[in-house]
């Protein structure tokens, strides 16, 4: 693979190597290890979980964020701890949904619902292709890139040739699925960067369905954003319009907790592929109504199309950590500043940038630099987010 060369903002912005090691031990020692704060639980001698604390269980979302986290910071213990209580209580060895993993288990392991959810199994294939080639392959269930191969090929061959179940994504029009045989999909779950790399990596014939996932994926993203406020809606037609259907749990055609991810996803593929079809400018556009327009409070529910509710958002720190991070695809060439040039008022003084875009991507960098992980009962979601969006920023979460 070619040699990639792994932007540091903090670096760029003036905060030294020292100061983002410091912050990232911190930030290790809490999500890990902290009694109270924690978000890693190890169950007897060599499994773990992730807990969601906001509702008490473990889901395939966290603990594939897990082992992802864990692959990028070398924690390889950690990682095959998670990795073995996802394979233990998790995986579903028969009936529809054989061969994907049930996404949500209480934290004794006993399964919540034998449903599987597709962010889950490709961050799950993800992490296991960069521990297999970090580490190299173990034996069993940590024949890392077997289990990676073998993951992907259910989700998109299952239904064929007699096997049970549905895929996960769309064989048609490529695109990912909300669940299984689902008729509407998710623009959170869109990872155009994962697929670059399954179409490399992949069964050699399924190689071309991830490569042309990938380019679809981006153009989803691009169709899916408001062409005037950047938000994405938490569920989307595959035309990228939200769906307007009421669910018995509720609403979801609003830019709410699963659509944060979104500017993440594009500023992370963008950092890692330096492809823009016209979704990188969802980013200005959202960084701009969140920190302009409703720069009082940003925090808050929308509509797609900026309208405030009178709701704040469940997940603060999530929705600025992403926020953040999507300035990766904002920022597309190299800065040398001073971390005081951005103090006061720096948006106007077109001596640290020449666009506004660009300002306002610093803007909400800083303001992430400047903000701690959550703490208390909702921790969860954001605190996952934060981490990822840290490593992003430092130039530490990378193709392996």
């Amino acid at each position: 693979m070619e040699e990639r060369i792994y932007r540091n903002i903090w670096k760029e912005i003036g905060i030294s190597d020292a100061q983002v090691e410091e912050r990232l031990s911190q930030l290790i020692s809490t999500f890990f290890y902290d009694e109270k704060e924690r978000l890693y639980f190890p169950v007897g001698d060599d499994m773990a979980y992730i807990e969601d604390t906001g509702n008490n269980d473990a889901r395939t979302e966290g603990v594939s964020y897990g082992m992802m986290l864990c692959v990028q910071l070398d924690m390889k213990e950690e990682f095959d701890r998670i990795w073995k209580w996802a394979k233990t209580y998790m995986y579903m060895e028969e009936g529809e949904n054989e061969g994907y993993f049930a996404w949500s288990c209480q934290t004794d392991g006993t399964k919540n619902s034998y449903g599987p959810a597709p962010d889950g199994e490709e961050y799950f294939a993800m992490a296991l292709f960069f521990a297999s080639h970090r580490w190299g392959d173990g034996e069993g269930i940590f024949a890392y890139e077997k289990e990676a191969k073998e993951l992907l090929r259910a989700c998109i061959h299952k239904g064929e040739n007699g096997r049970p179940g549905e895929p996960m994504w769309n064989r048609e029009n490529k695109q990912i699925l909300f669940v299984p045989g689902s008729p509407f999909t998710d623009p959170s779950y869109h990872l155009p960067h994962f697929y670059e790399l399954f179409a490399k990596w992949a069964y050699e014939e399924d190689r071309p369905f991830w490569a042309e996932a990938a380019k679809v994926s981006r153009e989803f993203m691009k169709k899916s954003s408001h062409p005037k406020t950047g938000m994405s809606p938490e569920y989307a037609e595959f035309d990228g319009s939200p769906v307007t259907k009421v669910f018995e749990w509720g609403r979801h055609d609003w830019f709410y907790s699963d659509a944060y991810r979104t500017a993440a996803n594009i500023g992370l593929d963008y950092a890692w592929f330096q492809t823009d079809v016209g979704q990188t400018q969802a980013v200005s556009r959202l960084q701009y109504t969140l920190g302009v327009v409703n720069k009082e409070n940003p925090y808050m529910t929308y509509e797609v199309d900026g309208t405030v509710l009178d709701q704040e958002a469940l997940h603060p720190v999530g929705l600025l950590a992403t926020t953040a991070e999507g300035s990766l695809a904002v920022l597309k060439k190299p800065l040398d500043l001073d971390l005081q040039q951005l103090a006061g008022n720096f948006l106007e003084d077109r001596s640290i940038c020449e666009s506004d875009e660009e300002r306002l991507a610093l803007w909400w960098i800083k303001t992430f630099w400047e903000t701690t992980l959550r703490t208390g009962k909702r921790r969860y979601y954001d605190n996952c987010l934060y981490m990822f969006a840290f490593l992003a920023l430092a130039g530490k979460y990378r193709i392996w």
